[in-house]
């Protein structure tokens, strides 16, 4: 336990010593900086003592001593947090300052002076030490109590160390004051103590802005410090481990230890000039003890405003040139991936990347979909073995002016790459580019996504428009095709008929108006409506019966009341030739179909009823008024019922339909009478 007690110590030590020196190094004259330097040198001191203690024998006494000191020096630091002094001459002039080193001293001098007057007894010390402990914790208590939120998200690590060390001495010595003695494991066991908080002190200083302790110093001194104290610590364990093996390796222990430990220095030596683990030391320092580079809200919002502002012909242009802008790029481009093989130049600004180039673009389309790495060519070129599974030639990327190659996801999926070339004043990017050029290029791929996606939505809306209208057309088309085929299929018996005649005379020029109005309707690619006219809704009914009659089962109009209705005629006549002909074509031919037309004083109802197959109420409900919903096939365009229902509703009147499955169905059609 004593080899364990001096390893504890040293440790702590030299974590205490590297401590300082990340401050002292930040060159920061605030009260609060050198406080803490003071409070931190005092722990080392402490730690250091103790350790000499166990090797040398001489009295716990001055490990007390230096304890107690210690102490104080992380007392006045709360105190000094708690009044926000700033300053040597205010803090010597602070009343509770003096009050906290007036009985400081009088309890250290009193529990010194009653341990020599009664022989060295050490139950003083104990007490003296459960005291000073306690009131630590109450300053503690009384500084996170008082903070508000911000302030306790910064000093919470640090409260939470010193309440730790507090409450392990409160209980040693306590225990210590029962037992009449310390507890050498508990007392061995205090440098790994105040080893492990060394972290939380860190993170609490580094967040502690207001008192300006923020640690921000030379990255040299802090990576060449961590790399002193990671080796101390590794040969502190190879020598604990040393120890083991000549303690239980016999006459020949001392000889197998001293291999083992220089074998240790050797590995220790090769991991230090291992460019990759240093490397990675930089980074992990840079990150954590360091202020960024880079202030990403100020570069969020300066994306979102070039996204918002730039003058660019397409997308595929702002993002390019937003992305060169991030390096200061003289050109640059976006390639889209195909295929494995196939790739397509979306936007290119100064950069002629040509089909001998896709080589090169498959191979690192294909390391950025595995690594989702950055690719440097210059980096590349130096330093091969970082981009390991990645063939690059060289000399084809440079005669290409290629330098720079930012992969671009979407979600997860690999999109395309972001090619930069012909960087001013960039000689390698580090950690920090790195990061700002994923991230900006992770906002741009959503953005280049967002509208490539509206664009097919409007090519989509483009393509339903034609074909919405397309329908509309061809069921045009048919009408005036059953129109026709009526004359054809009575020309051979009522050719010589005089009335016959005028009739067919009178069908072809409706004909005729319909079909100016489909070509119409294709020049301007848009549907065409005929002016409304007073129309006598009793011969139109009549008119549609008798071009319905050409087909089985016959329609019967039961009541034909006269009335004057302001209407699209030709729209009325194909809406009422549509719904008497969907009854035919559901009623067999011995079956039948019945129109019935009344008027009122304000009001025109028309009914058409069979006795056919008759729907569903479900089918009515989700399918019968929905448009492009067809139950005929090939044969139908799904459009008739729907076009009915919004023509009516047009003018203000209702559709409305009952049914009995396999029994038959009947459509009524309600319009308002007006005076136009």
């Amino acid at each position: 336990m004593e080899f364990l007690g001096i390893v504890g110590f040293g440790l702590s030590s030299i974590a205490y010593l590297v401590f300082i020196l990340l401050i002292f190094a930040a060159r920061n004259k605030s009260l609060l900086a050198q406080w803490t330097i003071l409070s931190a040198l005092s722990t080392l001191v402490a730690n250091a003592v103790a350790g000499m203690q166990i090797k040398l024998g001489f009295s716990l006494q001055w490990v007390m001593l230096a304890d107690g000191i210690k102490i104080a020096c992380w007392s006045i630091l709360l105190l000094i947090c708690n009044t926000e002094l700033t300053s040597l001459r205010r803090l010597l002039s602070n009343y509770h300052i003096r009050q906290y080193a007036v009985i400081w001293l009088l309890l250290m001098s009193g529990a010194w002076l009653a341990t020599y007057s009664f022989n060295f007894s050490y139950q003083f010390l104990f007490l003296l030490f459960i005291v000073l402990n306690l009131w630590t914790l109450v300053l503690l208590e009384q500084l996170f109590r008082s903070a508000d939120d911000h302030v306790r998200w910064a000093i919470w690590p640090l409260v939470i160390a010193l309440a730790s060390i507090s409450v392990f001495d409160f209980v040693m010595y306590a225990q210590a004051t029962m037992v009449d003695g310390i507890d050498f494991d508990f007392w061995f066991s205090r440098g790994f103590v105040a080893l492990i908080i060394v972290p939380l002190l860190l993170v609490s200083i580094r967040r502690i802005k207001n008192g300006s302790v923020r640690i921000f110093v030379s990255r040299q001194v802090v990576f060449y410090s961590s790399i002193l104290m990671m080796a101390g610590v590794y040969l502190l364990i190879m020598a604990f481990a040393g120890y083991v093996i000549n303690y239980i390796g016999g006459k020949w222990g001392s000889v197998v230890s001293v291999g083992f430990l220089m074998l240790s220095i050797i590995v220790l030596m090769t991991l230090l000039i291992t460019e990759s683990l240093r490397r990675k030391l930089k980074v992990f320092i840079a990150k954590n003890f360091f202020a960024n580079r880079y202030e990403y809200r100020d570069e969020w919002l300066d994306l979102i405003e070039k996204i918002e502002t730039t003058s660019a012909q397409g997308y595929y242009q702002m993002a390019t040139s937003i992305m060169m802008s991030k390096l200061n790029a003289q050109s640059g481009a976006i390639i889209k991936k195909r295929n494995d093989l196939h790739f397509d130049c979306q936007f290119k600004d100064g950069l002629e990347l040509t089909q001998a180039f896709d080589l090169q673009l498959a191979l690192l389309s294909e390391f950025c979909i595995k690594k989702g790495w950055i690719v440097d060519v210059d980096e590349y070129e130096i330093t091969p073995s970082m981009y390991s599974g990645l063939t690059l030639d060289i000399d084809l990327c440079r005669s290409f002016n290629v330098r720079i190659i930012v992969p671009i996801f979407i979600g997860k999926a690999f999109y395309g790459l972001f090619v930069l070339g012909r960087i001013k004043e960039l000689k390698q990017l580090n950690w920090e580019d790195r990061d700002l050029l994923f991230a900006v290029s992770k906002q741009l791929g959503n953005f280049i996504s967002l509208n490539e996606a509206n664009d097919e939505l409007a090519e989509a809306k483009q393509f339903d428009a034609f074909n919405r209208m397309s329908a509309f057309l061809v069921h045009d088309l048919k009408n005036v095709q059953a129109q026709l085929s009526l004359i054809t299929t009575n020309a051979e018996k009522h050719r010589d008929n005089p009335e016959f005649i005028d009739d067919v005379f009178e069908t072809v020029e409706s004909a005729t108006e319909r079909l100016t109005r489909v070509l119409t309707q294709l020049r301007n690619k848009k549907m065409a409506s005929a002016g409304k006219m007073n129309v006598e809704i009793a011969t139109v009914l009549e008119k549609v019966v008798e071009q319905r009659n050409v087909d089985s089962p016959k329609v019967h109009i039961v009541q034909s009341d006269n009335c004057l209705l302001a209407i699209d005629k030709e729209k009325f006549h194909s809406v009422l030739n549509h719904l008497i002909q969907n009854a035919q074509e559901a009623t067999s031919d011995d079956g039948w179909v019945k129109v019935n037309l009344t008027s009122s004083e304000n009001q025109i109802c028309i009914s058409i009823s069979d006795n056919g197959c008759g729907m569903t109420a479900d089918f009515i409900e989700q399918r019968l008024f929905k448009p492009f919903d067809t139950t005929k096939g090939n044969a139908g365009m799904g459009i008739g019922v729907y076009e009915a229902k919004q023509f009516i509703e047009s003018l203000a009147g209702s559709i409305k339909v009952t049914s009995i499955e396999h029994e038959g169905t009947t459509f009524k059609i309600s319009l308002p009478i007006n005076d136009t």
